[in-house]
């Protein structure tokens, strides 16, 4: 059976006395009618399935995803401000084909159907692939924090959130207690028992206990997560707003948020993979990025660069075991070859010590050897200088800073030879001519989300349906780019299709 959707209102395609038709007001060449022709390609099928026969006609989900996806493509992501432009932007008005919901619609759609924002990235992703804007050549990785949809004054810490509990608890009894001797004494009194004003508070607290339980357990559902079996810190938080989001920043600067991974290829800066994680930092991020774009493209590209955030043993095992030419910075800024002069107040980083697989020992900058202390079962392995070697050595005063005499240690782990690897191929002069690419490739894209749309938080809570809004600007992205490199004739659409315009 098919499910009848709403009709365009007979005015979207009826010329009208004055003027002729109410979109000659548009210029001719209006970026409106080529967004329209894209969004022609995209495919709802999987969510008009869930759609039901009963009830009031829908509003067809292509028409809900392409309002959705031009808004936010032109920085408006308020569900009452893209209503708005339905009333009064002749774009808007074109894509939305003179319907116009109420905001509710398209709040309930990013609620509701956050799983399908990722299927209409994938399909940005290849609809940019048809027209030939993407070559896999060279593709960088990066991570920005965008901020969740709570804010540090809707979260509690886990003392004080065992503290109000108990508290709470203690209320609640001592309301129950005040509330039977009120209602003994009045039925003895008046033989009317009312309770109302007491009840009324014992309801509120108990609402606010029942919130407080629901976030201490979550909190410690997290943490036994992360942490198994270890003690939970009094001053880890959690957000009653949104309980999957994490605080993050630097400089002073936190808030609860999400770490928003893209892996943007060079020729036009499209998006061919995006994911989001609770993660803070990017040392385990590289596995599930080429995951997304294996799922997304079906293939992975030939180089790709990356910064110091991903320079970790498990990122660098994830790329060994792929064909691809990867390039991570190995220092934050400063050179592996740093000159050692005494009067220096730079440490000496572990990026300065040399490893040698055969020996399996560090040689430190003075060319002292570091041999292996001890080794554990997660593959930690710990290094270390004789103290008589670090006690003579004209660079103890920036190397080792051990208050009880011993000698320089070095953490590392079973993953050390492919970082030693990656050490030296940065310091070749092609491999810094390769990785200073990826500013003009992955940092701009950031800058578009951010600064230019001004996508800089959610709209929605929970790490699921952030990761759909995030598909989802990250397809808007996508688009934007295609209609672009139409306006540019770098791309043709022809019957449906988008074709190079070099095939001309």
């Amino acid at each position: 059976m098919s499910i009848p959707f709403k009709k365009d209102p007979v005015e979207f395609n009826q010329s009208l006395l004055f003027p002729s038709n109410l979109f000659d007001l548009l210029p001719a060449d209006h970026e409106c009618y080529i967004y329209e022709d894209i969004f022609k390609q995209i495919d709802t099928s999987s969510i008009e399935k869930k759609y039901s026969v009963l009830g009031q006609n829908a509003y067809h989900p292509r028409l809900n995803i392409s309002i959705l996806i031009y808004a936010y493509s032109h920085g408006i992501f308020s569900s009452r401000q893209i209503k708005k432009r339905c009333h009064e932007d002749l774009g808007f008005m074109f894509i939305s084909h003179l319907h116009c919901p109420d905001f509710r619609v398209w709040s309930d759609f990013r609620k509701e159907h956050y799983e399908y924002f990722k299927a209409c990235f994938k399909q940005s992703v290849l609809l940019a692939m048809e027209a030939g804007m993407t070559s896999f050549g060279h593709v960088s990785l990066d991570g920005s924090k965008f901020k969740a949809n709570t804010s540090r004054h809707k979260a509690m810490s886990y003392g004080r959130l065992q503290e109000r509990e108990k508290a709470l608890t203690e209320e609640i009894e001592a309301l129950v207690k005040k509330a039977e001797q009120c209602d003994r004494e009045e039925d003895a009194e008046h033989k009317d028992k009312t309770g109302y004003e007491i009840p009324e508070e014992l309801k509120i607290k108990e609402k606010r206990l029942t919130k407080i339980k629901a976030a201490k357990e979550a909190l410690e559902q997290r943490e036994q997560a992360l942490n198994p079996g270890k003690a939970i810190d009094d001053k880890k938080q959690i957000s009653f707003a949104d309980k999957e989001a994490r605080i993050m920043g630097k400089k002073g600067d936190f808030q609860y948020a999400y770490n928003g991974q893209i892996t943007v290829d060079k020729d036009h800066q499209i998006i061919l993979g995006q994911h989001i994680t609770q993660k803070a930092n990017d040392k385990q991020e590289v596995k599930p990025a080429l995951q997304e774009i294996k799922d997304t493209t079906g293939k992975l590209p030939d180089r790709m660069s990356l910064d110091n955030g991903y320079m970790s043993g498990g990122n660098l095992e994830a790329l060994s075991k792929t064909d691809i030419d990867a390039y991570i910075a190995t220092g934050k800024g400063e050179a592996d070859s740093e000159a050692l002069s005494d009067d220096s107040e730079k440490g000496i980083k572990k990026a300065q010590f040399t490893y040698h697989e055969e020996k399996d020992c560090f040689v430190c900058p003075a060319g002292h050897d570091l041999a292996l202390k001890s080794s554990g079962s997660d593959g930690t392995r710990i290094y270390q200088a004789k103290s008589a070697d670090c006690d003579g050595c004209a660079y103890r005063g920036r190397c080792c800073k051990s208050k009880d005499g011993s000698g320089r240690t070095i953490t590392t782990d079973d993953k050390e030879p492919l970082r030693q690897a990656m050490f030296e191929k940065m310091k070749q002069e092609e491999s810094q001519k390769i990785y200073k690419k990826r500013k003009t490739i992955v940092e701009p894209v950031f800058g578009q989300l951010k600064a230019n749309l001004g996508f800089r938080g959610f709209s929605v809570r929970g790490i699921m349906r952030a990761g759909g809004e995030f598909s989802l600007i990250c397809a808007a992205h996508n688009i934007k780019k295609i209609v672009h490199a139409i306006k540019q004739k770098v791309v043709s659409l022809k019957q449906g299709r988008l074709i190079p315009q070099a095939v001309y």
